[in-house]
């Protein structure tokens, strides 16, 4: 479909779909384009267009949902510097490389990946002692500001410049890899990682949508209908992200973690 020909209730219709992906995204921490951006393909977007207008999408939703999480203190400015300038640097650098990068590979890795993990914390989630922090996770990570000493700032580190390369490599912003490592590595509460993880992405989803602008990748239309819808639905979830049990707040965030993983696993196979 060309730019200039999506029909308005095509807009209006992924506009509606924006607020509800924005509205989970903004409750567990992710901007979910990977979410986005099939149905963008399969209602006939083309390609680049929507990948183009669907990074800057998760940008904005990311944004607003930041501030309703930096407004509840659930944005750690260490977390953001240890984590967000490596995975940003990444992402610029995977960018340059994206031409000669095999995406349909990196795709599938990805997806093992976030898959594996979003089982891992389904299971951590299921536990019927999993009250707080301690009984979910095997740590006292029950409003935990984290450990960074400097083992886990370099690992840390390294993952961000890890997963920005990845994801700066196949075009997507790859929060949902980026969140559990977060958790498990600077043992924090999943709650401030969700939130630094959001606040991250909006970054991250400006640096790959530089690209796409440049080359006119983007629908303009399309871009303010779903970034609009996506950043209200993104604030609102956010609103709800400290309201729910923790081991309740982890067990959804393993399911969309799954089901990210899956769709990332099928890309290669859906064409382009």
């Amino acid at each position: 479909m060309d730019i200039n020909t999506t029909s308005f209730e095509i807009i209006i219709f992924l506009g509606l779909i924006s607020f509800f992906v924005g509205l989970l995204g903004g409750f567990v921490g992710l901007a979910l384009g990977t979410i986005r951006l099939p149905i963008m393909l399969l209602l006939g977007i083309n390609p680049k267009i929507a990948a183009g207008t669907n990074i800057l999408v998760s940008s904005l939703s990311s944004f607003l949902g930041s501030v309703q999480h930096l407004k509840n203190k659930r944005v750690d400015k260490k977390v953001v510097i240890v984590m967000g300038i490596p995975a940003c640097v990444g992402a610029f650098l995977g960018g340059f490389l994206s031409s000669q990068a095999p995406e349909n590979i990196l795709l599938i890795f990805a997806g093992l990946l976030v898959c594996w993990q979003g089982y891992e914390f389904i299971e951590l989630g299921r536990k019927k002692s999993g009250n707080t922090m301690s009984d979910i996770f095997g740590s006292h990570l029950e409003n935990s500001n984290g450990q960074f000493t400097k083992t886990r700032i370099t690992l840390e580190s390294l993952a961000g410049l890890s997963i920005g390369l990845l994801g700066g490599s196949v075009g997507l912003i790859l929060g949902s890899i980026r969140l559990p490592a977060i958790i498990y590595i600077l043992q924090i509460d999943p709650r401030k990682a969700a939130g630094s993880n959001l606040f991250i992405g909006f970054f991250i989803g400006i640096m790959g949508w530089i690209g796409h602008a440049y080359l006119k990748q983007v629908n303009y239309s399309l871009l303010l209908t779903m970034g609009l819808t996506g950043m209200i639905g993104s604030y609102i979830g956010a609103m709800f992200t400290g309201k729910v049990s923790l081991n309740k707040f982890v067990l959804i965030l393993g399911v969309v973690l799954f089901i990210v993983g899956i769709l990332l696993l099928i890309r290669p196979f859906t064409g382009d």
